[in-house]
């Protein structure tokens, strides 16, 4: 039986069985992304939306209304996300919060007795998703990273190719975040938004005055709260260029690049290449913000090429939302190809989650958060070389650079704003 049919199949019995079988899930973060979770859990019929929580009174009001409406049950409401952790009723959450909560609140959680979903990247930097994987096994709890492509069927079927040799002995992996950002331009500092929690939004960062620019979306482009492209759109085909090559983490990295063209608030590149060096194969991953053509085989989505090519001694292979395709030889002849499957990468990975919360398996997920946590590595990484304008030398084992306390001191937080202290 292949995967959608499997996973219709569950929902159709799921459903005979009724309402009460169902996972208490809290949204924590209904943002953007955090809306769509909403949406999405209300659709599975493994889980109800118990309860929302948002630093944003009107964003949870919406989520709220949105949630009653669509399953017919009012979730509470929630600002305190440790309050939400207190609710026994509450079996797993969902974190879509900005990223430099991620693994705070997946470690809370954990310590709560929760089970967790939560957005990508995994987590803030290296020493997080260290602190994040150890609490997961530490209480026992099921952790999925929101890294959709792991649970997508063409996707799969092609990494699948890649380990069975379809195009040879696979010696580089190129990942690329080839998506069109407006500048954020400039904005002033100001008073807090009526139903704010301007410190609670912060946590772990810095105390800064309100900006707007630092808010809603834009704190992707702020070192304090965000990880720039590579580690928003890019974490997704960072973590499938990785997972294609086979490899875990690399022995040295060097990242180039800059904010150019605009002059504007924020601090992270709108260009950026980043090589990983893994000495019998190479990943090279880009990110290109500004104007810009695609390569061979990709197919664009408006003025986006995002996407992964793996390159062979015997062809290359070429998957991105749309599918995937196989080049062989000089002559680049077509080989298997597979489309996509619209309208099912988070539902699939969602339900991937709760069916993990049911067996208690952590095995059974397709994004488990050692997973996650490894491809953020890559991320983090990189933005350290490009952050010290250098190569770095990378000692796997130990997930630190060699001889370089500079380098070193980045991998976490120069301090953390009690009480929000990862430890």
């Amino acid at each position: 039986m292949d995967r959608r049919a499997f996973l219709l199949t569950s929902a159709a019995a799921l459903q005979v069985r009724g309402a009460n079988d169902r996972i208490n899930v809290a949204v924590i973060g209904v943002g953007g992304r955090g809306t769509g979770h909403v949406r999405e859990y209300c659709r599975l019929p493994l889980a109800r939306v118990a309860a929302v929580c948002d630093v944003d009174q009107a964003q949870t009001e919406r989520a709220v209304a949105l949630a009653e409406k669509a399953q017919g049950t009012k979730p509470k409401a929630y600002t305190d996300m440790r309050k939400l952790f207190d609710d026994k009723d509450i079996d797993a959450v969902s974190i879509a919060t900005p990223n430099h909560w991620h693994s705070l609140s997946t470690i809370w959680a954990c310590q709560a007795g929760k089970d967790v979903y939560v957005e990508k990247p995994a987590s803030y930097n290296v020493f997080e998703g260290e602190r994040m994987t150890a609490a997961a096994s530490r209480y026992n709890r099921i952790v999925q990273v929101g890294m959709q492509s792991r649970s997508i069927p063409h996707k799969k079927r092609a990494i699948e190719l890649l380990r069975q040799g379809a195009i040879g002995k696979v010696y580089m992996a190129k990942g690329m975040c080839f998506k069109r950002r407006p500048t954020i331009g400039h904005k002033p500092d100001g008073p807090v938004p009526a139903g704010v929690d301007w410190d609670l939004f912060l946590g772990p960062a810095p105390m800064r005055p309100f900006n707007p620019n630092r808010f809603r979306y834009n704190w992707h482009w702020f070192w304090d709260t965000g990880n720039g492209d590579i580690g928003n759109q890019g974490i997704h085909e960072m973590d499938v260029a990785r997972w294609g090559l086979g490899r875990d983490l690399p022995t040295a990295v060097v990242s180039t690049g800059g904010k150019y063209v605009y002059d504007d608030d924020q601090e992270t590149p709108n260009t950026q290449i980043a090589t990983f060096d893994y000495g019998d194969a190479t990943l090279v991953f880009e990110v290109r913000g500004l104007n810009s053509g695609g390569e061979t085989g990709m197919t664009p989505a408006g003025p986006n090429f995002v996407g992964n090519i793996f390159f062979g001694s015997s062809g290359f292979l070429t998957v991105d939302g749309a599918g995937f395709q196989i080049f062989l030889g000089d002559r680049r002849e077509p080989g298997e190809s597979m489309k996509a499957e619209r309208g099912i990468e988070t539902g699939a990975h969602m339900t991937n989650f709760l069916e993990a919360v049911r067996s208690r398996n952590y095995k059974d997920l397709t994004g488990d958060v050692a997973v996650g946590a490894m491809s953020a590595d890559l991320v983090h990484i990189a933005n350290i070389s490009y952050r010290l304008k250098r190569r770095l030398e990378f000692d796997p084992a130990t997930r630190k650079f060699r001889g370089d306390a500079e380098a070193n001191a980045m991998l976490t937080r120069p301090k953390y704003r009690a009480p929000y202290v990862v430890a």
